[in-house]
């Protein structure tokens, strides 16, 4: 749990830096990958988590412009990448300048449940993290090799010395 706005930054700043190395490694076509026919495509599962930045925060007393246009999928790798950098560094600034280390013990209601805000902080990187390993998936099923997050993928042992890895 965070104690420290500082503590939070840190473990924000280094899961934002292994989302941005996901959304960097993508093609505008594998944005169209789906879950399913009637499924999120990877375009939109991507741009909810970078859309839903500004808005979360603001549900909980952090101030932040909201991104334009969130409505519309943006068609272009480049675009989702790019806002997802502002938009983290955005909220890490915002975070920074509106709450303090006691704000994190303040308690509001969060999704029916009384939350500190140290845990709705970190429900925000549970919810990106989540949302990656979706992404993770259909990146692979889009052709693409997929950014190792926490760590390698399958194409990456045999280099690391790690042997073919097991099936």
């Amino acid at each position: 749990m965070y104690v420290t706005i500082s503590d939070f930054i840190k473990e924000w700043n280094k899961e934002a830096a292994l989302s941005q190395k996901v959304l960097d490694g993508l093609t505008d076509d594998s944005l169209k990958q789906q879950v399913y026919p009637e499924g999120r495509t990877l375009g939109r599962i991507l741009w909810h988590f970078t859309t839903n930045v500004p808005n979360y925060l603001n549900k909980f007393g952090v101030k932040m412009d909201k991104v334009e246009n969130a409505e519309n999928v943006p068609t272009t790798a480049k675009e989702i990448a790019e806002t997802f950098k502002k938009v983290s560094a955005q909220a890490a600034e915002a975070i920074k300048q509106q709450w303090t280390d006691d704000s994190l013990k303040q308690i509001q209601i969060a999704f029916g449940r009384e939350e500190t805000n140290a845990s709705i902080l970190m429900g925000l990187i549970k919810h990106i993290v989540h949302h990656r390993g979706q992404a993770t998936i259909l990146i692979r099923q889009a052709g693409l090799k997929p950014f190792g997050v926490y760590g390698p993928p399958k194409e990456d042992w045999i280099p690391l010395g790690m042997g073919n890895p097991p099936l």
